[in-house]
């Protein structure tokens, strides 16, 4: 029975937290503009939960179980995604916390600047050997 009971508790507690949080809390619905401007919004989800119990002494042979559950969830908006005319940019709305943040904010800046390098190498070789 105690068994059961904490299963119980813990299946519960995870299930709504599933019915909190889906991909559309992460990567929400995108907003079309006039234009052809699609903006979409990009948010952090934190989330936790725990639950406990405890068999109770009681005077009858029937086992007696106590227990409870808990969830807290914590919804950030990041960034937003912004495509223009074939184009997406990532627009931060927070400052980067850490490292990893810093490296993932940073690579497509590094992809337009080694983009512009290659086109810049490969025109000068066709007008060298032009």
């Amino acid at each position: 029975m105690k068994e059961q009971s904490a299963a119980g508790i813990l299946s519960t507690t995870i299930e709504k937290v599933r019915e909190l949080v889906d991909v559309s809390t992460i990567v929400g619905e995108p907003i079309n503009l006039e234009g052809g401007l699609t903006i979409i919004p990009i948010s952090k989800v934190t989330y936790g939960f725990a639950s406990g119990g405890s068999d109770f002494p009681s005077k009858s042979n029937k086992e007696i179980f106590g227990g409870g559950g808990g969830a807290g969830i914590t919804i950030n908006p990041v960034a937003f995604l912004i495509v223009n005319n074939g184009e997406v940019t990532l627009k931060h709305i927070t400052s980067n916390d850490n490292a990893a943040e810093r490296l993932v904010g940073l690579v497509p800046d590094m992809v337009d600047k080694v983009t512009g390098i290659v086109d810049k190498v490969k025109k000068n070789t066709k007008q060298d050997e032009a």
